[in-house]
């Protein structure tokens, strides 16, 4: 009987191809662009002396960056994974799989994906199942099956709707998904992570899931990768015309990085990972300044993986921890968690956003505090 796993393996194949082959990056900015980190002509530190470790899941890491999920469920997988996961150990940073849909309809595929634990025994690793399975059918077993596969340390759910609604096989069924976790999560020993996957997360977004007890966000902003210029390319090449019509149409749907991030950080006790476009280390600063906990980057790394290039994955990374680690020196901050001290200056659209969401006067007050966090009388 097909069961739809031959054509999700499929998918996955496709997807990691297009990835590679053509332009699928949004043509809007992730907002990071509009925020600017005060220099500090006396920082007062030693660069060597500045340490990027940090804590997550109760796991510490070298710097806090997470290889974002990428993919699974098809043969070339293993490879991509295998070298992802190696780096991940090896460099002592994150790393999360993708969707493992294709692995719970077909077990003949777990080892696409648990190449990763075995590459990576030390790791912090993160499953990922899709809301819309939740929504459908998935439940505790199929959940806990994804874990144990990976012995992951959290579960990702990743809400793609705007993906799905542009995909010519799409699930759009959302309507179930918040009360058939709250009838998983209690039973789990690990955290979930609620997963955008590039239209980004609001502050009610975030309020919601704190209501239902999810409390870890991957926001997943624009400005990178879009995924609905990905099924573009899907539609464009199965004659699905519509489909390609509404794909180009939301190419560059959603919430931007920088913008999403402050959103959810208005919000008490969550967690959050910033991803989405961001692909530098003053980037990842500018958002460790925000609140972020760990820094998301996934298409990067991508091509030297799909190349078996361990090296070549391990250098970008090791470039981006002495990019963080120079921004932080000339900030004057000495660890990750002295960075949540530092000022920001919001300006242009990210600036406007904020205004009319917070309102004018409440807006400019932020604004106001996030720049000033280190002065002391400013105005006398």
């Amino acid at each position: 009987m097909n069961d739809g796993s031959d054509i999700t393996e499929k998918r996955k194949l496709e997807h990691i191809l297009i990835n590679l082959e053509k332009n699928v990056n949004t043509t809007r900015s992730s907002g990071f662009d509009d925020l600017y980190l005060k220099h500090n002509a006396v920082p007062n530190i030693d660069m060597d002396k500045i340490s990027t470790k940090t804590k997550f899941l109760n796991k510490t890491l070298n710097f806090p960056l997470l290889i974002s999920a990428m993919t699974g469920g098809t043969r070339i997988a293993e490879k991509i994974n295998g070298i992802l996961a190696q780096a991940a150990e090896e460099t002592g940073i994150a790393m999360a799989v993708g969707s493992q849909r294709a692995a719970i309809e077909n077990p003949n595929l777990e080892y696409t994906y648990s190449i990763v634990r075995k590459k990576a025994p030390n790791a912090i690793i993160i499953g990922n199942i899709g809301a819309p399975q939740i929504a459908i059918k998935y439940g505790y077993s199929e959940i806990k099956r994804a874990i144990d596969m990976i012995d992951a340390d959290a579960i990702a759910i990743h809400f793609n709707a705007l993906q799905e609604a542009v995909q010519p096989e799409g699930d759009v069924k959302f309507s179930k998904v918040l009360e058939r976790l709250d009838a998983i999560i209690n039973k789990l020993e690990i955290p979930i992570i609620a997963k955008e996957t590039g239209a980004g997360m609001s502050r009610e977004d975030a309020l919601l899931l704190a209501s239902h007890n999810i409390k870890y966000i991957d926001i997943g902003g624009l400005g990178g990768t879009s995924f609905s210029a990905v099924e573009v390319y899907r539609a464009e090449k199965n004659g699905d015309n519509e489909k390609k019509h509404l794909g180009k149409l939301f190419w560059d749907w959603g919430i931007p990085t920088a913008i999403s991030l402050i959103e959810v950080s208005s919000v008490d006790d969550v967690h959050i990972i910033a991803s989405g476009g961001i692909r530098n280390g003053i980037d990842m600063c500018k958002a460790l300044v925000l609140g972020a906990e760990l820094v998301g980057i996934a298409r990067p790394f991508l091509k030297p993986a799909y190349d078996g290039d361990l090296d070549a994955v391990k250098y970008k990374i090791k470039l981006l921890e002495k990019e963080l680690r120079t921004c932080m020196f000339l900030i004057g901050a000495h660890n990750i968690d002295s960075l949540k001290e530092k000022d920001i200056i919001i300006t242009g659209f990210v600036a406007e956003w904020i205004r009319a969401r917070f309102g004018f006067e409440n807006g400019n007050t932020l604004i106001s505090k996030l720049a000033n966090r280190t002065s002391t009388n400013i105005f006398k």
